[in-house]
């Protein structure tokens, strides 16, 4: 099965019109990009929309509880029988680089991503156009990440398939997440933003903006949420009270330093020759 379809084809515009999830071909229709765990929505509040009857639809597959043994290019696998890894890596417009990678049924892949390894994509993330996901990276369940991202070596972000109606991390287009990083809870990382090595965000951190005077937060009915073109690193906050004082303690949390510009995008920048 290809996994690359024209998303503005009729098949997803017919899909949009119904809202139908069939729980039968799940596992199909994420691979396929024709159903998403969440998708951009201009009526949304922040611009998405949750799906949680796809990610119903998802744990349904986790009903069955025998294991199956699988093999997949040189690996062995045990795993659920509702959700083996993926057979067909070979034959998509990607390129998955030999050294211990795995990806799970339901995820999808879209034309000129390239993963190193080793890394775990895992059932119903998306994956946009030339989006790079670099070396020991874990993408969790259901995690939306756009176009010409790159996601350097050693990210982490966070799945979510509990409760269905729970937000997703999403990281939106020509992004970059900086090694060691960790995104979690729900995080929404806007269009260009730049997150750098070691940050650590989730749904409750904080993001301190040096540049306009404030303070980012996310809250019960909205993510946290990266601003578009923000760079992040990480920093520290001094703690009140006489025994914090006493002994020096801070905590960490995210600096909003600059906003992107053309010094940051050469920095961040992927050399084509490796995509």
């Amino acid at each position: 099965m290809t996994a690359e379809v024209d998303v503005t084809g009729a098949a997803q515009r017919a899909w949009r019109g119904s809202r139908a999830v069939d729980p039968g071909r799940i596992l199909d229709d994420l691979e396929a990009g024709l159903v998403r765990a969440a998708e951009p929505d201009p009526a949304a509040p922040d611009g998405w929309l949750v799906r949680p009857e796809v990610k119903a639809a998802i744990l349904a597959c986790f009903s069955d509880r025998s294991t199956l043994d699988w093999t997949a290019g040189p690996l062995t696998f045990r795993d659920r029988a509702g959700v083996p890894p993926r057979q067909d890596l070979a034959g998509g417009p990607w390129r998955i680089v030999p050294g211990g990678t795995a990806v799970r049924r339901g995820a999808h892949l879209s034309s000129g991503v390239v993963v190193m390894p080793p890394s775990y994509l895992n059932v119903g993330t998306w994956v946009g156009p030339d989006t790079m996901v670099d070396s020991h990276v874990l993408v969790g369940s259901c995690a939306q990440i756009g176009a010409r991202v790159h996601l350097a070596a050693g990210v982490t972000i966070g799945g979510v398939l509990e409760p269905p109606g729970a937000r997703p991390v999403i990281v939106e287009d020509d992004a970059f997440v900086g090694a060691g990083s960790a995104l979690l809870d729900g995080v929404l990382v806007r269009t260009g933003a730049v997150i750098g090595a070691g940050v650590i965000l989730t749904g409750t951190s904080r993001i301190y903006d040096l540049v306009r005077g404030r303070v980012i937060e996310g809250g019960a009915d909205r993510p946290l949420a990266v601003p578009a073109n923000g760079v992040i690193v990480p920093g520290t906050r001094r703690l009140g009270g006489a025994f914090a004082e006493t002994h020096g303690l801070g905590a960490s949390v995210a600096l909003l330093v600059k906003d992107r510009d053309a010094g940051t995008s050469a920095r961040v920048a992927l050399e084509a020759a490796l995509r």
